[in-house]
């Protein structure tokens, strides 16, 4: 079987596991890092002041996960519309013996 996957093809992978890993995994490190709260909300006292907020907003967080996801979207309409390459296309059937 031959290899069909283009420049066009490498870069939506690469582009949208990158963002992936930056949205969920580093950032989470460094939320880890950064210590208290591990909550995506603010941390109140008794009173209701605000002690302590996340390092990174969860909206960013979130933000860039959905953009790995568009970018996976986007990729697999290309894929959708554009037609497959010939040497993919002219297979030859063989029977199972």
């Amino acid at each position: 079987m031959t290899d069909t996957t283009t420049i066009v093809d490498r870069i939506a992978l690469g582009l949208s596991g990158a963002l992936f890993v930056l949205g969920i995994v580093v950032m989470g490190v460094l939320e880890l890092l950064a210590g208290k709260p591990y909550s995506p909300v603010p941390l109140t006292n008794d009173a209701g002041d605000v002690i302590a907020t996340p390092l990174i907003d969860p909206t960013l967080r979130t933000g860039i996960v959905i953009a790995a996801l568009l970018v996976l979207a986007v990729w697999g309409a290309y894929k959708l519309v554009t037609p497959m390459a010939t040497d993919a296309a002219d297979r030859a059937e063989m029977t199972a013996d």
